[in-house]
């Protein structure tokens, strides 16, 4: 087997894998927009489907943490391909993270709209779950096109989520404190909120990842203004 020939079966390994991340990453997707649904209709049926879903999402983590070691030890990557081998793995552990906080916030909507629930207080949370939706979706598309400038919108936007957290929590404690009929389903949706803000962390880490391999530079923990200069190099 020629060099040539090793070199393109390595670019299809590659290919493999990111195709497999943009799909469990799309799945993902789906399970927040409707944890979120079955949160504002009720709908129970919808509810247990994102629950048992789960189990998929974790499935696709574990083939292709194996993938990715298989690709490693086979090819020995060096380099840019190491780079996207490493990048590959710390994604799908945030992507398995925003499918447990979906999880998370389909267990919240069984326990609101299945028990006995008199009192729901009206927040918004439909905003900042729009907003980390549209975080992981163009953190996926800046991984698909390897685009480190979309990626340090994305990482604007977590601003965004993190002050819809804050209104959302100063809400819920306000109602609380005048009300406590509504402690209990105001606690359930501050736990939802909090998923929302996790998300929006977890698109956050995965566009970091891409800036990562992309230019090669770290860019977690140096703050926006430091990423959105090293990205202008």
């Amino acid at each position: 087997m020629n060099q040539e020939h090793i070199s393109k079966q390595f670019d299809v390994d590659l290919e493999g894998l990111r195709t497999r991340v943009l799909a469990m990453g799309g799945l993902v997707e789906q399970q927040l927009i409707r944890a979120m649904q079955g949160l504002e209709s009720g709908d129970m049926a919808l509810i247990e489907q994102v629950i048992a879903t789960d189990r998929q999402v974790n499935r696709h983590e574990v083939e292709l943490d194996e993938a990715c070691t298989h690709v490693i030890a086979r090819r020995q990557p060096a380099a840019v391909d190491l780079r996207m081998i490493m990048t590959v793995v710390k994604i799908i552990t945030d992507l398995e993270r925003i499918g447990d906080e979906a999880k998370k916030i389909a267990k919240m909507a069984r326990a609101i709209h299945g028990g006995d629930t008199r009192v729901l207080p009206r927040v918004d949370l439909r905003q900042p779950a729009e907003i980390a939706v549209s975080m992981l979706r163009r953190a996926l598309d800046a991984f698909a096109r390897l685009d480190a400038n979309a990626s340090a919108e994305v990482v604007r936007q977590d601003r965004e989520v993190d002050a819809g957290f804050k209104a959302a929590m100063r809400q819920l404690i306000t109602f609380m404190m005048e009300d406590p009929r509504t402690i209990s389903s105001s606690l359930d949706l501050l736990f939802v909120a909090r998923s929302i803000e996790r998300i929006g962390d977890h698109a956050k880490n995965i566009s970091e990842y891409v800036v990562y391999l992309v230019k090669g530079r770290d860019v977690r923990h140096i703050g926006l203004e430091a990423m959105e200069k090293e990205v202008a190099r």
